[in-house]
């Protein structure tokens, strides 16, 4: 019990102040990188490299996918290239900078470096993808209202940065702890070769299983990932944990619901479909490459 409780109390606080930190960087460079500037950037003479930005700005703003949907509306109706906008889309709650901290963390560097790579190149295929399937007739008219943030002038960047970790890391709090507690229970409690036995990397159906319960359970990558960091140590399949973090983190039913609202039936069946191949062949992959 008392191992227990230091691999908890241990975990907690190491994950708490990463996650205040980084925070407050991204929160920084969020107040930077505004959607009118994602807008020009994304204007590129060379498409490629529209796909590319909009996958790396993907990866320094919002940090889940519901908070994305709005920007992207913003960059449609303002006339933002369809196909890099998608990538954006794609890559934004995949690649944000706590989800990848915490992988570091917990999961190791050669991990989280495919998970990476993985996500990038499925993000920038699936803009493409779309783009080449003439998907861009399937979005919505939708005007977008400019937020009013005169409040905010005059204040210095680095004092709202602080406001905004904080404020965006105490709702999410519970879920951290109970993702550390679950941990840290299952390293000390539970028995390696019951995870080996059903979840280990040689049983090839817990990569489409946990793709598939990723996208309707919302798994908040703060919950799964102290989880996973345990599971993985005790056997379970890398490319399980990989598969239910795109599913979890890729789509939700809250984002689907917000999705619908800007896109028309089939390009919503493409968003699932994208995420579900993505989360599968990227955990199928890991099974044989890692």
């Amino acid at each position: 019990m008392i191992h227990f409780l230091q691999t908890f109390f241990v975990l907690l606080l190491e994950l708490t102040a990463l996650f205040l930190l980084i925070s407050a960087v991204i929160g920084w460079l969020q107040r930077t990188v505004t959607e009118d500037r994602i807008q020009r950037i994304l204007h590129r003479p060379n498409k490629w490299s529209g796909y590319l930005y909009g996958t790396g700005l993907g990866a320094l703003t919002p940090f889940c996918s519901c908070s994305t949907i709005p920007i992207v509306a913003g960059l449609l109706s303002s006339k933002a290239p369809f196909g890099p906008s998608m990538s954006y889309l794609i890559a934004s709650p995949l690649l944000n900078p706590v989800l990848l901290l915490l992988f570091w963390t917990l999961l190791g560097w050669k991990l989280t470096v495919y998970y990476i790579l993985a996500t990038v190149g499925f993000s920038i295929l699936i803009g493409w993808g779309w783009e080449k399937l003439g998907l861009e007739t399937a979005v919505k008219q939708v005007r977008v209202k400019k937020g009013n943030v005169s409040e905010e002038k005059g204040k210095p960047k680095w004092k709202l940065a602080i406001r905004d970790a904080w404020s965006f890391f105490l709702p999410l709090f519970p879920y951290l702890f109970i993702g550390v507690l679950i941990g840290a229970f299952i390293y000390d409690f539970v028995p390696q070769d019951t995870i080996t036995t059903y979840a280990g990397g040689d049983n090839l159906w817990t990569v489409p299983a946990a793709s598939i319960i990723g996208i309707p359970m919302y798994i908040r990558v703060e919950t799964i990932l102290p989880i996973a960091g345990s599971l993985v140590s005790k056997g379970m399949s890398e490319g399980a944990i990989l598969a239910l973090t795109v599913g979890g983190a890729g789509a939700s039913i809250p984002e689907i619901v917000m999705l619908s609202k800007l896109f028309q039936r089939k390009l919503v069946l493409a968003f699932i479909a994208s995420i579900l191949l993505a989360a599968v062949s990227t955990g199928l992959l890991a099974n044989i490459m890692l």
